[in-house]
C-alpha cells in the first residue's frame, strides 16, 4: 500500500515545472518574431513571440496540451509576461504546470532574441 502512495507522490511531484526565466532588460531583445517549445510531462507548449523595440510586444500560444483546468492559464499568461516583461510571472492557480510551461516556452523563444 505505502508503495502505490509513494509512486503517485513522485509522480504528482515530478509534475511541478520549474521556471527558467526571469524579467527581461528594456531594449535587451533583437525586434522580431520567435518561437519556442517547451514540456514537462504532462503538459507542452508552444508559443510565437513579438518582439517591437526591444520588448516583448505580444505572445501567441501555438498549441497547448494540458489536462483539466490547465487551459485557464492560456487567457492570462501571455498577458502577464507582456504587462510585466518577465517570462516568470504568478502562475494561474489550479494551473501551475500549464503556467510554468508556457513561461518556459516565451523564455525558450527568447533565446534567440537576446542581444
Amino acid at each position: 500500500m505505502w508503495a502505490g502512495r509513494a509512486l503517485l507522490f513522485l509522480w504528482i511531484a515530478g509534475c511541478v515545472t520549474g521556471t527558467i526565466g526571469g524579467p527581461v532588460r528594456a531594449g535587451a531583445l533583437v525586434d522580431g518574431s520567435y518561437e519556442g517549445e517547451y514540456k514537462s510531462f504532462p503538459n507542452s507548449a508552444r508559443v510565437r513571440v513579438k518582439v517591437a523595440r526591444g520588448r516583448i510586444a505580444d505572445v501567441l500560444i501555438l498549441s497547448h496540451f494540458a489536462s483539466g483546468i490547465g487551459h485557464r492559464a492560456d487567457d492570462v499568461i501571455p498577458g502577464r509576461i507582456v504587462a510585466e516583461q518577465c517570462t516568470a510571472v504568478d502562475a494561474v492557480t489550479g494551473a501551475t504546470n500549464s503556467s510554468r510551461v508556457i513561461m518556459n516556452a516565451v523564455e525558450v523563444a527568447l533565446k534567440d532574441a537576446r542581444r
